[in-house]
């Protein structure tokens, strides 16, 4: 029930001592319950203090529970649309009604993904960009190096020992036995201004109608960017099988005689330029004629029309 209170009534509730604040007034507001949302008239009453300034007053943040009663009490009533229509709220459990939250559309999941795949997209790029330069700047080197070959020449032979006598081979066939003992030497020079080479070769032989009668082999070795050098092949024969190659050879009462022989192998080259990742090889062939005599002990020298370089 609702009691109206004259000015005696509220003169009476002020204290008799004077020791004490006298009461602040006390008025009430009335604020449809839910149970009028049922179609009951009933209201309820609730005390509302009168405050003396803004700070105690229900908006202020610093006063928590009062601000609390006040908006669930103002927000407790039925709301309506912009239609028109009465739209009920549900509420929590702290009195507060529930709204809506707003979903943003689109996915953060996939604008992740999608910045993931442009970086990996970056990445690859500039890998391959760095392959393609150095790729680049290798043919470029490498085109630079090619030019520079190893510039091979044959000296002299020079011959320890040469005899025939006869003899038989393995399966005891008689025949012309050929001895010879000699050194050969070979300039190698490398023009590259910026890299050395590795200097090897096949094997050296000396062939007597079309009879390898001696053969040696070129230690490999490493060279010095714009070197020269004079490198040393031994060859060495005893007593090999002539069988109807002997048969043409001249042999003098004293045991001289002459044989002509032909010389052939092959120099190859390798410069390193980048490492092992960028390389240049030349291969040279030589072949050199010549007429050995078996009283002559000298050596043989060769000049540029005695050999051919392919």
């Amino acid at each position: 029930m609702l009691h109206n209170k004259s000015e005696s009534d509220i003169t009476s509730l002020a204290p008799s001592s004077p020791s004490r604040s006298p009461k602040r007034p006390v008025y009430f507001v009335q604020s449809p319950s839910r149970d009028s949302q049922d179609g009951d008239k009933s209201s309820s009453i609730q005390a509302t203090p009168n405050f003396r300034s803004p700070i105690e007053s229900p908006s202020h943040p610093s006063v928590g529970r009062h601000s609390r009663n006040s908006s669930s009490s103002r927000f407790s009533g039925i709301f309506r649309s912009h239609s028109g229509r009465k739209v009920h709220r549900k509420r929590n459990d702290k009195g507060w009604p529930e709204c809506n939250v707003i979903v943003e559309e689109g996915k953060y999941d996939e604008y992740d993904n999608e910045k993931r795949y442009t970086r990996r997209l970056q990445a690859l790029m500039a890998l391959l960009s760095f392959i393609f330069l150095f790729t680049v700047l290798c043919l470029i080197i490498w085109g630079a190096a090619r030019p520079y070959k190893a510039e091979i020449t044959v000296k002299s032979l020079a011959v320890n020992s040469l005899f025939i006598g006869e003899g038989s081979d393995s399966s005891g066939v008689i025949t012309k036995m050929l001895t010879i003992n000699g050194s050969l030497r070979l300039g190698v020079h490398n023009p590259a201004t910026f890299f050395g080479i590795h200097v090897s070769s096949t094997p050296v032989n000396l062939i007597y109608s079309e009879i390898v009668i001696a053969t040696g082999q070129l230690k490999k070795y490493y060279q010095q960017r714009k070197s020269q050098r004079t490198a040393i092949v031994n060859l060495e024969a005893t007593k090999v099988p002539l069988y109807g190659a002997g048969s043409s050879l001249m042999i003098s009462e004293t045991g001289v005689f002459e044989i002509p022989l032909k010389l052939e192998f092959e120099i190859r080259s390798k410069g390193e330029v980048v490492g092992k990742l960028v390389t240049t090889k030349h291969q040279r062939q030589i072949s050199c004629n010549m007429t050995l005599a078996s009283n002559i002990i000298k050596p043989v020298r060769f000049g540029k029309s005695s050999c051919t370089y392919k």
